[in-house]
């Protein structure tokens, strides 16, 4: 017996106790720290500008090429694309989960690289960006000038050159983006009639400031060969590029012999201004400069942000007078205080767990026993997960959680075993050899049987197969840590603590123990009359399997239940074509309207930026509406989900145009923005915009007829209102006009063209040439712009130029190589996710015909892949489970009767979540899995004992009987102790409450089940599947041959 050397050498046996609980915290030390494990999808981005151009040329020249070189790419799950009006395109490819970020990088950008050549000359030039998108945003700083003494184009770039590049340096951060950047730009803004009146055009600015500003090579004097000996070498040092506003502004257009010249600032205005005015962001109201912090995969949040606070208060010693920050969004506080809410129940739980111990066992030296037992698999746990590569997330703390409940119960089986034997007048040492020869074999079973369970799903795939893996397997190295630790420390303890007489209990024990003797001859008469009846009983039994079978498939199912993260997203549309000081409008009826909520803290915005596809629109924005601590929002109609709705029909009452919602953030991090559902509506055989559109239109509005659904909404507009324009080319090149000529003249006129670069404070920036606003504002400004003919003579554009008013989209997103429109919407309160998703899938079904179909993104994407992983991981652990026990028992039907246990937990557990309007999330899913082996292992210890009782010579039904019996009493103190160290998670407030009540009210329902009504049928089992296999009868026949 493995416990004996153990029991005899407890120094021994504690020093290696001692090992695996310091190993264990060394671990925790360097165990990164999340929110969740790393189950988005990879995401890798190609991004590329092309300026001027429209969204229809950059789809059709730029990214139909583009994907059709990275359809296939090795591990890619799906591909989305949007351009854009202001000359941007973006293509996101989707990975597997589990793909190495790093290789999906490198293969795309072999792809890219194929195809570039194939690239407009200016797509060129500018460059195709390949680059990983971080899935998790740590969190948002805001630049800002209190006393408005710093304009946003010096607050930008002051964080780009002083704070952005120090915080890209520090380990654990992936990327520092700034939202709605004014980086530095010398701005030429040409006056049109002044360009007319010297006989100058666009073009000849452009050619000039690109010869004049510009890092010419010379070369050296003295350079060999040369035939003469000199003893020193010069380099010719040329003159550096333009640096100032002055400089370019002497640039020197025209000159004659007479020295007269004419310069750039005769005919423009010239400065140092921002490359770009397409985002104007807000804080609080006021203007400010964003910028996001992307975690790296795998880095410790907490450290990373502690690293990042330290260097942001050594920069901040630094800022400038007039120049301040403020924390607008992060994700942090949420992790912490998730994290130390599961914490707090940890602790709630051991207690609670330790009562209900001392409650059975009546004695505080057996109680001290797991007390001291249990924290060494706890914390032995985190070891195991560090050798692994996991993190401390909420998925591994509530696998830790759960697992309290499930070691402290091998160590419950050993006492309660030794305390048995005691009370038969046994010493605390023999009693303790005596204990561990009869459940050594039900320990080693158990763990077995319950890392079966939960390490089939370690193979798993997808998110799911992430998110599955980290809790069950965290719980199998506790589970295992636990059955070592009942082998050798526990009964170690036993026999050195426990004493062999103990006193006259008080009289609350005497009346409990009376009572649950009293209990345990009602449940032995109730086994024996289900025996008696076991025909009857397996027909009710048969009905139960049905019903759990019924009752599952009808449940709500969703990825995770939504959360009160601290925040609320309200996105907006003013009607297509706005201008952004009208969206900025907007913005201050937003501001007011939402601060009057006293559970806001504070408020960011971001005029200019359409949040659903990351693209510049003047007419849409973003505000994001940090909330006060979840400690001063306790009621239901302060969560986010509540003020979400509340904001929505508000805004609806006080905005004088266009139209805002809110919605909460994405539950996962890095799988969608924000929560709902996100799909496309692909033209599998069609390019025509509108007819998409008919259907898109049609699909939106009944599914905001539907009470279901909430905020459903397209990216596709086609009511942007445009002016289309038409060339006579025949009349342009009759006059030595060239198209080149013509759109040259345009987007430097209209657009922000790219001319060169200069240099400030030893860093490049753009040069950009443009009309001044005034004629920018109206076509009728095109009989300003001219281009020269053939013959020297400056023609006007609009004689071969003609354009007309017309509507299209300012953007177009492709799925998987089609042309689509992206769908998102919301289920309504109360409403599962689930739900939502069929709901708007049958309407699109409904409206579309056969050549168009419907794709799943994001968070909807990989719910819709859930349902296939969670029946195959509990078929799996269903099956590993029967196979290890007929290992175990070396029988094949003998571990029928344990497997048959299982149905009465999920039954129980799915009424208990349906009971509380709660959905099949995947924490309800891996609550199952405990719940198949906990149940399992109540059936285990009924099942050992009936074996030993028929080798000692009972009969079959008494020993069942008595087997049942005699162990009720461990089952039920293993059961409730876990049951109540289940109760926190279920009754829990603040960040992160859903997700434990998700997994505490499933495990609660199911092992009251397992406890209550499963072990009045196991024995029946065990009756049934003895009596056709070996039967009394069998057994006496076997031994009269044996002998």
């Amino acid at each position: 017996m493995i416990s004996s050397y153990f029991i005899k050498n407890p120094v021994f046996t504690t020093v290696i106790s001692i090992i695996i609980f310091l190993t264990g915290l060394l671990a925790i030390k360097n165990l990164p720290i999340e929110q969740f494990p790393q189950v988005s999808p990879p995401q890798i981005i190609v991004s590329t500008v092309y300026p001027g151009a429209s969204a229809q040329t950059i789809a059709q020249t730029v990214v139909a090429p583009l994907e059709e070189s990275l359809n296939g790419v090795e591990n890619m799950i799906y591909m989305e694309s949007t351009t854009s009006d202001d000359g941007t395109a973006s293509i996101s490819i989707f990975f597997e989960v589990g793909t190495d970020r790093q290789d999906a990088k490198v293969n795309v950008n072999n792809r890219v690289q194929t195809v570039l050549s194939t690239m407009p000359a200016i797509v060129q030039s500018q460059g195709l960006n390949v680059r990983e998108r971080s899935a998790s945003m740590l969190k948002v700083y805001a630049l800002i000038s209190p006393d408005n003494s710093k304009d946003t184009l010096f607050l930008s770039n002051y964080a780009k050159n002083n704070i952005v590049d120090e915080l890209k340096r520090i380990k654990g951060v992936g990327d520092v983006v700034i939202f709605g950047e004014k980086e530095y730009a010398m701005r030429v803004w040409i006056d049109p009639d002044k360009l007319v009146s010297f006989n100058l055009t666009a073009a000849d600015i452009i050619a000039k400031i690109k010869d004049q500003n510009e890092q010419y090579a010379a070369g050296k004097f003295g350079q060999e060969p040369i035939s003469s000996k000199q003893m020193f070498t010069y380099t010719l040092q040329t003159p550096d590029r333009f640096k100032n506003v002055e400089q370019f502004s002497n640039i020197i257009l025209k000159s004659d012999e007479t020295g007269r010249n004419v310069l750039l600032k005769d005919v423009s205005t010239v400065e140092l201004g921002a490359a770009s005015y397409s985002r104007k962001p807000l804080y609080n109201g006021k203007n400010a400069i964003p910028f996001g912090i992307f975690l790296q995969s795998g880095a410790n949040a907490l450290n990373t942000d502690a690293a990042i606070n330290a260097k942001i208060s050594e920069i901040e010693e630094i800022f400038p007078s007039g120049v301040s920050y403020r924390v607008p969004y992060e994700t942090l506080s949420f992790i912490k205080v998730s994290i130390n809410e599961v914490i707090y129940t940890f602790i709630e739980a051991m207690l609670l767990v330790m009562l209900i111990i001392y409650i059975f066992l009546q004695n505080w030296r057996a109680t001290l026993i797991p007390i001291l037992a249990v924290p060494i698999s706890i914390v032995g746990a985190f070891a195991g997960m560090y050798a692994l590569g996991y993190s401390i997330n909420l998925l591994t703390l509530f696998g830790l959680v759960l697992a309290i409940g499930i070691v402290v119960d091998d160590a419950i089986i050993v006492i309660e075993n030794v305390e048995k034997h005691m009370s038969d007048g046994m010493n605390p040492k023999d009693a303790t050899m005596k204990a561990m020869q009869e459940v050594s074999g039900a320990l080693i079973a158990i763990v077995l049987v319950l890392s079966a369970v939960f390490l089939p799903v370690a193979f798993l795939g997808g998110l799911s197969g992430v998110m599955y893996k980290q809790f069950a397997v965290t719980i199998a190295i506790s589970v295992a840590i636990s059955g070592f630790v009942a082998l050798t420390l526990t009964p170690a303890l036993c026999a050195l603590l426990l004493k062999p007489v103990h006193g006259e209990p008080i009289f609350i024990f005497r009346w409990f123990n009376k009572m649950f003797d009293a209990l345990s001859n009602g449940y032995a008469k109730i086994v024996r009359f289900v025996i008696r009846l076991s025909v009857v009983f397996l027909v009710i039994y048969a009905a139960v399997v049905y019903v759990t079978y019924s009752e599952y498939g009808k449940m709500n199912t969703e990825l995770v239940p939504t959360e009160d993260q601290g925040n609320v997203f309200i996105l907006s549309y003013n009607p297509p074509g706005s201008s952004l000081t009208r969206t900025e409008k907007l913005a201050g009826q937003i501001y007011d309207t939402v601060t009057q909520n006293p559970n806001v803290d504070q408020v960011f915005q971001i005029p200019g930026m359409d949040f659903g596809t990351f693209t510049n629109r003047t007419n849409a924005m973003i505000t994001f509406v940090d909330m006060k601590d979840w400690d001063e929002r306790l009621n239901p109609d302060q969560q986010t989900p509540y003020l979400a709705k509340k904001f929505t029909g508000q805004l609806m009452q006080t905005t004088t145009e266009g139209f805002s919602f809110g919605v909460v953030p994405s539950p996962i991090p890095g799988m969608s923005m924000t929560g709902g559902f996100d799909m496309y509506v692909q033209a599998r055989n069609s390019t025509d915009i509108m007819e998409l559109n008919k259907y898109v239109t049609e699909i939106v509005k009944k599914a905001n007829a539907d009470p279901s659904l909430v905020g459903v909404r397209s990216t596709l507009n086609v009511n942007t209102p445009k002016y289309k324009m038409e060339v006579d080319y025949q009349k342009a090149f009759s006059k030595g006009v060239t198209t080149s000529d013509i759109f040259t003249a345009l987007n430097a006129s209209l657009a922000d063209k790219y001319v060169n670069d200069f240099t400030l404070n030893g860093k490049n920036y753009n040069v950009v040439i443009e009309s001044l606003q005034k004629y920018r504002e109206n076509p009728d400004n095109l009989n300003k712009i001219f281009v020269r003919g053939s013959d020297g003579d400056l023609l006007p554009i609009t004689s071969f130029v003609a354009i007309k008013k017309t509507t299209g989209t300012d953007i177009i997103t492709r799925m998987n190589m089609f042309q689509s429109a992206k769908v998102s919407g919301s289920p309504a309160p109360g409403v599962s996710s689930s739900e939502a998703l069929d709901v708007i899938e049958k309407i699109s079904k409904e409206v579309l015909p056969v050549d168009y179909s419907i794709a799943w993104t994001g968070t909807a994407y990989q719910e819709k892949e859930l349902s296939t992983n969670s029946s195959l991981a509990f078929i799996a652990g269903i099956v590993f489970l029967y196979l290890i026990l007929s290992a175990l028992y070396e029988r094949w039907f003998l571990p029928i009767a344990i497997v048959f246990a299982v149905p009465f937990a999920v039954l129980g557990s799915i009424e208990a979540t349906v009971w509380r309007g709660l959905s099949n999330d995947i924490y309800f899913q891996v609550g199952l899995l405990v719940l198949i082996g906990l149940s399992a292992k109540n059936a285990i210890l009924i099942v050992e004992f009936a074996l030993h009782k028929r080798k000692e010579g009972m009969k079959l039904v008494d020993a069942a009987v008595e087997a049942a019996k005699l162990r009720l009493r461990p089952i039920i103190m293993t059961s409730l102790a876990f049951t109540i160290g289940v109760v926190p998670l279920a009754i829990s407030h603040g960040a992160g409450a859903a997700s434990r009540h998700s997994i505490g009210t499933g495990v609660i329902g199911g092992m009251l089940a397992a406890t209550f009504i499963a072990i009045i049928f196991i024995p029946m089992f065990y009756y049934v599947v003895e009596k056709i296999t070996n039967s009394d009868e069998k057994m006496a026949k076997r031994a009269l041959e044996e002998k």
